[in-house]
This record gives C-alpha cells, sequence and structure tokens, in this order.
C-alpha cells in the first residue's frame, strides 16, 4: 500500500490500470464518478472487505464538483474553488455531525466562518444604498416559509411552488432591493422561487441548518485551503486507495447492463465489466443522455430523472491589482433584473486571502446559463459596469485576471447540483433512487431526499449505494431492491 503523500501523487497525474480478472467480468464492483459519492462507496466497500472495485473518473483527479484553480497573475495567486466551498451546517454540541465538517477536522483543512449577515453591505444602481431592513424583513419571510412548508409535510396537502409559498405569507417583493433580499435569503437552491418546491426547500433548510429539525448548525465555514476544498475526500482516499483501484481520464460513453453484471465502454473504446456498477453522475449528465444506458432504463426510472432539476451556481472571480470594494464579507447589488450579479464577496479580507487583490460575483440558474453562451469579454464587461454603478465614484481599473466557469455546458457535469421543484413527488425520488435490477445502482447528490443540492448528501448516498451493493455481494447476486412506483398517479384526477 501506497503513503498518502505518494498516492495523492499518482492519482494526480492519471493512473492508467489494467484491471484484473478473477471471475468472467474484471471486476467486482464499477463505481462509475470520483466525486464524494463515488470515493465514500469506494471507502464503504473497502471496509467490508471488497477490494476489486474500480472508480472510473472523467476528470484527472478525484473531487467531482470539488473543483479549485490557482487563480491571479503570476507572482500573486490564490487557489479559488469553482464549485464546492462551503462547509453547510457543522456541528452543535455533542449533536450529530456533519459528515463533511468530520473530514473537513480530521484532515486539518483551513476554513473561515462567513458571516452572511451581520457582515454585509448593499448597493444599487446609484451607489451604496441601505436597505437592510428589507433583508432582515426578507430573512424572517424565509424563515416563516420553512416554517410553514415543513409543516405541510404531515397534513399530506398537495406542494407547490416557493413563490406561491412567499405569496400566501404575504412576502411579496415590489422594488429591486426587494427582489435582491429574497434572492440572498434562497440562493443556495440555484433556481428562482417560482422554480422550487415549498416543501421539499424546507426540509432540505431545516435538516441542514435547523438542530431543532434534526439539522447539524446554523454555521457555513469556507474552505481557504490552498490545497483546494478537494484536498478533504483526495486526502480520505488516500487512506485507502491503490492506484490500481482508479482510473482517471476516463469518460464513460455507454452502460450495458443486464442479470450478469455491467459493461462500460469508454470514449476510447476500452471495454470494463463489473458484476456490479455504482453510478454517481450529476443528474444533469444523466438528463442530458451524455452516458448510454444499454437496454434503456425503464421508463419510471427516466420520468424520475427528468423531472428533477439540475440548477446551476456561477462564481465569476476578478483580480485587481488594488483593493477598492467593501471590507465586509458579502455586498448585494440590487439591479431591476433579479438575479443580475446580485452577490459580490470579497476575498482580499484578514481572515480570507489577504493582499490577493479578489472579488466574485455569483449569479445562478437561468442567468448562469445564459451568461454561459456569451463570450468571457462581454461578461467582464458586464461585472465592470456594475462595479461602476457600486462605485460611482471611482474610476474601475482593468482586472489583472478574470475566470469563470462554466458548469451547465461541460458534458461531465450539466450543472452544479439538483433542485427539488414543486411538480417532483416523493415517489419521483423513490424512483430517482431506485437501482435498475439487481446489478446497476445509483448515487449522488441528487438521490439524497434530505440533503440533495448538498455535499454530504452525496456523502450518505455513496455509503447507502455501497451498502447495498455489499448485500448483494454477499448474497451472490440475491439481494433485495430498492422500491421503485411503476406509474405515478396524480394525488386527485384532473376534472374537465
Amino acid at each position: 500500500m501506497l503513503g498518502p503523500l505518494l498516492l495523492l501523487a499518482t492519482l494526480a497525474l492519471g493512473a492508467s490500470v489494467s484491471p484484473d480478472t478473477h471471475t468472467k467480468n474484471d471486476k467486482t464492483v464499477l463505481i462509475l464518478g470520483g466525486g464524494v459519492a463515488g470515493v465514500i462507496a469506494a471507502r464503504t466497500l473497502a471496509s467490508k472487505n471488497i477490494k476489486d472495485f474500480l472508480i472510473i473518473e472523467g476528470r484527472d483527479e478525484l473531487g467531482g464538483r470539488m473543483r479549485s484553480m490557482e487563480f491571479g497573475v503570476q507572482g500573486k495567486t490564490s487557489v479559488v474553488e469553482l464549485g464546492a466551498n462551503w462547509i453547510q451546517g457543522t456541528q452543535e454540541g455533542n449533536g450529530p455531525a456533519n459528515p463533511i465538517y468530520a473530514l473537513a477536522k480530521k484532515h486539518g483543512l483551513k476554513t473561515a466562518e462567513t458571516d452572511f449577515y451581520g457582515s454585509i453591505v448593499t448597493y444599487d444602481e446609484t451607489g451604496p444604498v441601505d436597505y437592510l431592513d428589507a433583508l432582515n424583513t426578507a430573512v424572517d419571510a424565509y424563515t416563516n416559509l420553512t416554517v410553514v412548508g415543513g409543516g405541510r409535510v404531515p397534513t399530506k396537502q398537495v406542494d407547490t411552488t416557493c413563490r406561491t409559498g412567499y405569496s400566501l405569507i404575504g412576502a411579496k417583493p415590489k422594488t429591486p432591493a426587494d427582489m435582491v433580499v429574497e434572492y440572498y435569503v434562497d440562493w443556495e437552491y440555484a433556481q428562482t422561487p417560482e422554480q422550487t418546491s415549498w416543501i421539499a426547500s424546507s426540509w432540505a433548510n431545516n435538516f441542514t441548518f435547523d438542530v431543532d429539525q434534526g439539522g447539524f448548525s446554523d454555521d457555513n465555514l469556507l474552505s481557504v485551503d490552498q490545497r483546494g476544498f478537494k484536498h478533504l475526500i483526495q486526502a480520505e482516499a488516500a487512506e485507502f486507495l491503490h492506484p490500481s483501484q482508479v482510473l482517471l481520464n476516463a469518460t464513460v460513453r455507454t452502460i450495458a447492463h443486464s442479470a450478469d453484471g455491467v459493461v462500460v465502454t469508454l470514449a476510447n473504446g476500452t471495454r470494463i465489466s463489473g458484476d456490479y456498477a455504482i453510478t454517481t453522475f450529476s443528474l444533469g449528465v444523466l438528463q442530458h443522455d451524455d452516458v448510454v444506458f444499454e437496454p434503456a432504463l425503464p421508463l419510471w426510472k427516466q420520468e424520475a430523472i427528468q423531472s428533477m432539476t439540475m440548477a446551476t451556481y456561477t462564481k465569476l472571480f476578478l483580480q485587481f491589482e488594488e483593493k477598492f470594494w467593501f471590507d465586509t464579507d458579502f455586498a448585494l447589488y440590487a439591479d431591476k433584473v433579479r438575479g443580475r450579479y446580485p452577490v459580490w464577496q470579497g476575498l482580499d479580507l484578514d481572515h480570507f486571502f489577504p493582499g490577493s487583490g479578489i472579488i466574485f460575483a455569483t449569479v445562478t440558474g437561468d442567468y448562469s446559463e445564459a451568461i454561459e453562451a456569451l463570450p468571457d469579454a462581454e461578461i467582464q464587461s458586464q461585472l465592470l459596469e456594475v462595479l461602476g454603478a457600486m462605485f460611482p465614484n471611482i474610476t474601475i481599473p482593468t482586472p489583472t485576471a478574470f475566470f469563470f466557469p462554466r458548469w451547465f455546458s461541460d458534458p461531465l457535469y450539466r450543472g452544479s447540483y439538483s433542485n427539488w421543484p414543486a411538480s417532483f413527488v416523493s415517489p419521483h425520488h423513490t424512483n430517482l433512487r431506485a437501482n435498475v435490477g439487481h446489478r446497476l445502482w445509483f448515487s449522488g447528490e441528487a438521490m439524497s431526499q434530505k440533503y440533495f443540492g448538498f455535499l454530504h448528501g452525496a456523502y450518505f448516498e455513496g455509503m447507502d449505494a455501497a451498502e447495498h451493493v455489499v448485500s448483494c455481494v454477499s448474497a451472490g447476486g440475491k439481494c433485495q431492491s430498492l422500491p421503485f412506483v411503476e406509474s405515478i398517479p396524480n394525488s386527485s384526477p384532473y376534472v374537465i
């Protein structure tokens, strides 16, 4: 077994393997995707002494949507996070710990507390404008939304959108300031209130942040580790993985599944077979048919995949020679168009990256998809225009560096994380999680009912899927499947 540092170096180089043959299939388990779900699935298998598995990952390193990059001009760079950035919910007292928080502590990840509501300034198209009272009102409205929405579950009422919920509790934004503060308190779903389930968004919030509802805590820790946020999952992998158990730079094109096992065909034509496969691809990849299943997945599975939504969360990074902006953690910009470069975060702070000259804006959802179609120069120009409005007494300089990731366009991801729409009911999610036959299993953050969209959702689902496969291996393939619903009816028929 290689030491952790040597293994990390080997994995980063993209080791190739020649799978061993122990049965008619090459491997016992193929794990498709090397993000949090894939690595934790592998760890679970290894802990049960099932070590004949292979993680197949399309990128040159493990980590999935935990992606970082060295950003800035030469001699003045910082490692910034393009994807996942926060540990959301940590631990309160001796209560349950977020497993991502536990991994961060175990592997010495450097983090910083972020103050979403106590360290913030506000702007609009005229410059600095104080509408913090409106933000406080929006926070209260959102809290009320999740309390009332969460309470709707036992009543078996038909779900509706967060927009309907907001309206029913009397929260109806009218001004740009009203719109941006509403955006700020629910932007983690990365879609608009019109696109988001009232009930599901309530329990996703409560089960992560509200200790009284079974959540971890209301803390948010920003990763500022210069090894990247991905370090926590790569370091964990280094404790149990051998290079022969990982195949990097390998993109899956087709997955043929039958009662005898699963055969994966890669983009270079290589075929690898396994007794079982756990797919951890993002919901967006499944929706875009970037991976083809042979035979096609049953209709109940396809309906579930297409009925949930894949949201996009985009950070746009700018570096300047000198800092000219706010000294708070966050700033809001109220544009006449909801979602147009609304949230700004300065990293040039003592508890983040002092002296870095880095600031970034965040957009989400449809706006993220729209800007991906535009050239970088046009997006940079729009950002400088907004900064010019925020700071009318300053001549905004030309940035020394600019970058933003195109998550939606990337065929390895097709978005950032899943979101639950109002039309997506619990039986749909049952079907999303369900295996197809005894050989093909599904995992990832989208499969988590309590924690969809969160890293800890991917963690729990990776562990759960692997435990089911362990049962299958132990039973010689004669194991219990997860439930599924062949046909999902309306709660009541439409009357025309």
